[in-house]
């Protein structure tokens, strides 16, 4: 029989007067009981829900303890990433990403030379002092780029892209609190670059993933956004410091440099190529002792610097020290080239208009630029138009050392964007040419970080002329035409000598490999019956091959 009530519940007595437990019947939570007969449930009432039962409050309150455990249940259980195809629906819309990404960092510099004067006015400090703003911004811009591959390599292009975003979002809201240049440097110049820096590889990395046969086409579209930005930053700069002083437009900016985090969540992590791995043998124990801490360091610096890269590719040391030599002038006209205007009686709006033309006309000629250097019949020449590019950038400067007028800087604003375009669609598809695909990151991580010392050294050293010069303009620009015109006689020279040297190593190799093949044809008609044979001889040639 069953005993009723709460302290013998579940329970049995045998005719023997013995009790015995009965197995625990599972509760059903979507028919409870309404009424309970024990001592303790009878006319008992719940205290939250007036008129209802206590026991059936309990069964609810059960029943949704196991409702939202199930989420986070299933939260803890790691569901592997959902994989993008490379060429696939999914990359044009990164590639619009990177678009929107590379138009927030790398078009941001440009503005900068628009709050020149206006920040030598609040901190009373001279041409030489006031560089080091932009020259340091856009120095960590390029600097980061080895910590940069660290973070991709560690945690995808996803993450770092959005880290990038908030860092240079809380350096340019920190920024419009400053009140000493020092604190300038610190937050919009060594916080915000770094944060750029972060959003700006990324982007460039993943889309090397995502497109292998349109590579070219798409680093060209996506250096369309750094046209975009170049037109409309300095529009945006200048009608905020008009309206809000140069303190609520860098508050502002924080929060446009909020929209780099979005466009790191479209970064989806791409499917990778199937290929078996290699079978390894077991590990044998090393007998020399374990490296220390500064060895350990030192191993991982060389590692994601690229060291040796850059010691045993002859082409990609060519590019590198080429470009880190043409950066100590590349970026000078659009630092200077507004104060210069303005120091020449021009309007302050038509001096920022300068800036927005050659952005402007970069729209256009970067997309074809790259539409032209993406087909085959210029793949073996897109080392010489990059260094031909930046031959007539060179030269280009030398007109704004020659006159001052407002239509003559128009007609040099447009050809300057014409070599500017060319240089900024093929300066990643040289790189991807000189160094394979899975390097390409360290490699651009050593390649910016020297750049960065070009940048970081150029302005001020630009100012530093104007300081000893009263202000003559006219020396920044012919300083730019020198390091532009030498760095380009640089690097086509030196890839002539590569080429020629490799032309010239191709037929001693084939002689080379004359006699080297002799003895394999041999030994392969000394039995062709044994089928024993067969495999190694094709294991040798395949191996004399490679």
């Amino acid at each position: 029989m069953v005993t009723h009530g709460s302290q013998y519940k579940g329970e049995t007595t045998s005719p023997l007067g013995q009790r015995r437990r009965q197995r625990p019947q599972p509760r059903s939570v979507s028919a409870p009981r309404l009424f309970w007969n024990g001592p303790a449930g009878q006319g008992a009432r719940s205290a939250l829900v007036p008129g209802l039962p206590v026991f059936w409050g309990a069964q609810a309150a059960q029943a949704l303890v196991a409702v939202a455990e199930r989420p986070w249940k299933r939260s803890q259980e790691r569901m592997p990433p959902a994989l993008e195809r490379a060429e696939g629906c999914w990359a044009w819309v990164v590639l619009l990403a990177a678009v929107v990404a590379q138009g927030l960092t790398l078009g941001f510099p440009t503005c900068i030379g628009i709050f020149f004067t206006e920040l030598q006015r609040e901190f009373q400090a001279n041409n030489s002092e006031t560089s080091w703003f932009p020259s340091i911004l856009t120095a960590m811009l390029h600097a980061g780029g080895p910590l940069c591959s660290i973070l991709v390599g560690r945690f995808g292009c996803r993450a770092t892209v959005m880290v990038g975003g908030v860092l240079a979002s809380l350096g340019m809201v920190a920024s419009s609190f400053c009140r000493t240049l020092g604190q300038l440097y610190l937050t919009a110049g060594f916080f915000t670059g770094l944060g750029l820096c972060f959003s700006f590889q990324s982007t460039i990395t993943v889309l090397g993933f995502y497109f292998t046969r349109r590579r070219a086409l798409a680093n060209a579209v996506a250096s369309v956004g750094v046209s975009l930005g170049i037109t409309l930053w300095p529009l945006l700069a200048r009608h905020l410091l008009e309206e809000l002083g140069w303190r609520g437009t860098f508050l502002v900016f924080g929060g446009v440099f909020l929209h780099c985090c979005v466009c790191g969540a479209i970064l989806r992590p791409v499917a990778p190529s199937v290929a078996p791995a290699p079978r390894e043998g077991p590990s044998v124990p090393s007998k020399t002792p374990a490296p220390g801490c500064l060895a350990a360091c030192g191993r991982a610096i060389l590692r994601h610097l690229a060291f040796d890269i850059l010691w045993h590719n002859a082409g990609y040391r060519v590019f590198t020290l080429g470009v880190t030599w043409m950066i100590l002038g590349f970026p000078l006209p659009q630092v200077f080239l507004v104060p210069f205007a303005m120091r020449h009686g021009i309007d302050e709006h038509k001096a920022a208009l300068l800036i927005s033309i050659i952005g402007f006309s970069n729209i256009f000629l970067r997309p074809m630029a790259g539409l032209v250097a993406g087909r085959q019949n210029f793949a073996r020449y897109r080392k010489y138009l990059f260094s031909l590019a930046v031959l007539l950038n060179g030269l280009t400067n030398l007109v704004c050392a020659v006159s001052a007028n407002f239509r003559v800087l128009v007609v040099y604003c447009l050809v300057y964007s014409v070599s500017m375009s060319v240089v900024g669609a093929l300066f990643f598809q040289v790189l991807m040419d000189v160094v394979p695909m899975d390097r390409f990151s360290r490699a651009l991580g050593l390649c910016t970080i020297l750049e960065s010392i070009s940048i970081l050294i150029s302005p001020p050293m630009a100012g530093l002329v104007l300081d000893n010069t009263d202000s003559n303009f006219s020396y920044v620009f012919y300083m730019s035409s020198f390091f532009l015109v030498s760095a380009a006689l640089f690097m086509g020279g030196g890839f002539c000598a590569l080429q020629k040297k490799e032309r010239q190593g191709r037929p001693a190799k084939a002689e080379a490999a004359v006699p080297e093949s002799a003895p394999l044809r041999a030994l392969g008609r000394e039995d062709t019956g044994s089928p024993e044979k067969r495999p190694c001889t094709e294991e040798i040639m395949y191996v004399t091959s490679v």
